[in-house]
């Protein structure tokens, strides 16, 4: 443990943002996992809808510096090409 005052402020800093990155990325994980459900059953509006929240969480995250704007972009690419395979079916 820490006997610095500096070092200990540090550790709780970090120890909230470790929970902060966390919740947004569990939340991201959640809103793809709705969306591949959604997919994968064929729902085309219903993953419509899902895209553009997906999408939303995704440039959330990206934006607080949770994940890298390049991921970010690849994550959006990837749900995209999903919803657009099952429209042309």
């Amino acid at each position: 443990m820490a006997n610095i005052k500096s070092a200990i402020k540090r550790i709780k800093t970090t120890e909230r943002r470790t929970l902060r990155n966390k919740m947004v990325k569990s939340a991201v994980k959640t809103a793809i996992k709705k969306f591949e459900a959604a997919v994968n059953s064929g729902n085309y509006e219903e993953a419509k809808v899902l895209l553009a929240e997906t999408s939303h969480i995704i440039d959330k995250a990206a934006a607080k510096g949770i994940i890298h704007k390049n991921a970010a972009s690849r994550r959006k690419s990837t749900i995209a090409k999903k919803l657009n395979s099952i429209a042309v079916k």
